[in-house]
């Protein structure tokens, strides 16, 4: 069959479209922007990416029309805008528009467990795009989940920073809230296996696991698969913004998705038992035993997607990568370091580890104090970290930084910063005859950024020559030799 995936770059999309490649499918993936496309699928000869936007009709245009099946994956859990409601009701609407065109004989939808009078704003969100999906073109299928862990998914990794770094918490009282957390491998087995069966066509479902705990008993079920012992304290005096500010300071979310995720964690997500497990076959695991199969794909450094790699984890960049690529070089400020190069493989090897757990290379406190800083004025901060240790892509997050071009072959990796900056920035490493290029560009808006340029420039002096000096393995004394240039506007 020839299959669409909208949402192809996002943390469900990215994990399914090799399960139906397995089965011998031709995947058609849709996306905002061509970069961030996965750079396997290019020698893949099943899989045809195509460059859309749901919310502007006029570019669904070459999504082609001999569709057998169609999955919309398309959420806003974390985005910032006040009418996301009415954002996703249109991009339902074109979507539905656009394949009732099409040969589209079954749509699949991934939605949100809805039995409770009073939802949340995403969950009322979701429950009113199942409506606008709805057509007599074809058949819609819904699988409806609640909590889904996994790893690199939001929850684990919110439960993830919790755990591991508060031994004893005092916690709001939405914790004793009950849910049926299920396993992404759950989700995605339901998913795949729903494709062209006619059994679950113009049927719902709740999918779930085994299991209705609370969230207090998810976090002390995690502490003990990591060997801790933790202490929880449930207090009812805790607000919604308390709450959110509670999340957004301890852990690695932004505050946008803490508060959209304090507000669903309020409602008690239990579902509604049918014949679903049966009839697909599918057996779902239970939490513990999902939290350590993470666990596994942590240790192998096998994460396939991650939720911080979402293009409104931060909110700062819109969702397309290209208006960044070309640095500006007018009205900016730019510091540029030159570095002879001993050996290109290890420094590009060194180039690609750089951030996350294995830090900046040189004067790493510094840049923890700027990521406190950050976090402290509304930003991201360094806990987002880096999804995979040793390998970059166009679209990945990096700690603070945004990767908006990445290639080994180019020997060019491109940033974008995403922390609170009056004004934009740009960090660019290329080696060109046989010397590495190191450039900080910084576009100020205003005179706060000029100020802030000149307030930092020390710090540059310090942390830039010491960075490319550790990439090049340069001792200090022979630095002197190199070339240096700080420009200004």
């Amino acid at each position: 069959m020839t299959i669409l995936v909208t949402g192809a770059t996002g943390y469900i999309g990215k994990r399914l479209i090799p399960f139906l490649l397995n089965q011998g499918h031709t995947v058609v993936c849709v996306v905002r922007d061509r970069l961030r496309a996965d750079k396997s699928y290019a020698e893949e000869e099943n899989v045809y990416v195509i460059e859309a936007d749901f919310l502007k009709p006029e570019t669904l245009k070459n999504i082609p029309l001999k569709i057998d099946v169609a999955y919309y994956l398309i959420h806003s859990m974390s985005n910032s805008s006040k009418d996301f409601e009415s954002l996703e009701g249109r991009c339902a609407i074109n979507f539905k528009n656009y394949i009732e065109t099409t040969n589209t004989k079954q749509v699949i939808y991934l939605s949100g467990i809805t039995n409770e009078d009073v939802l949340s704003k995403h969950l009322r969100s979701r429950k009113n795009v199942e409506d606008h999906l709805k057509s007599e073109h074809y058949a819609l299928t819904i699988f409806k989940a609640g909590i889904i862990v996994g790893s690199g998914s939001s929850s684990f990794e919110i439960i993830r920073d919790l755990v591991e770094k508060l031994p004893f918490m005092i916690a709001p009282k939405w914790l004793n809230t009950r849910t049926q957390p299920l396993a992404v491998r759950d989700v995605l087995a339901f998913l795949y296996r729903a494709a062209g069966n006619e059994a679950v066509y113009s049927k719902t479902y709740d999918v779930f696991g085994p299991e209705i705990i609370t969230y207090k008993e998810m976090l002390l079920q995690f502490a003990e698969v990591r060997g801790l012992k933790r202490y929880i304290l449930t207090v009812p005096v805790m607000t919604p913004k308390l709450s959110s500010y509670w999340l957004y300071f301890v852990t690695s979310t932004s505050y946008k998705l803490a508060t959209s995720l304090v507000d669903s964690m309020g409602i008690q997500i239990i579902g509604k038992t049918s014949n679903i497990n049966k009839l697909l076959k599918v057996n779902p695991i239970t939490y513990k035993e999902a939290v350590e199969l993470a666990f596994e794909k942590i240790e192998q450094n096998s994460i396939i997607s991650s939720w911080k790699d979402s293009m409104v984890s931060s909110g700062r960049l819109s969702n397309s990568l290209h208006k960044y690529v070309n640095v500006p070089q007018f009205g900016c400020f730019q510091d540029q370091r030159e570095r002879y190069v001993e050996d290109e493989d290890v420094t590009i090897e060194k180039i690609w580890r750089i951030g996350g757990e294995n830090g900046w290379y040189y004067g790493t406190f510094l840049w923890r104090i700027r990521g406190y800083i950050d976090k402290l004025f509304g930003g991201i901060g360094l806990r987002r970290g880096r999804t995979n240790p040793t390998e970059l892509d166009a679209g990945d997050a990096l700690d603070f930084w945004r990767v908006i071009y990445a290639n080994k072959t180019q020997q060019k990796l491109l940033l974008y910063a995403e922390m609170r900056l009056p004004g934009e920035a740009w960090l660019e490493f290329k080696i060109r005859d046989g010397k590495l290029i190191q450039t900080a560009t910084f576009r100020p808006r205003g005179l706060w950024g000029r100020l802030y340029w000149c307030s930092v420039l020390p710090f540059h002096g310090f942390i830039f020559s010491g960075m490319i000096n550790k990439l090049v393995n340069v001792e200090p004394q022979e630095a002197a030799l190199t070339t240096e240039n700080v420009s200004n506007l």
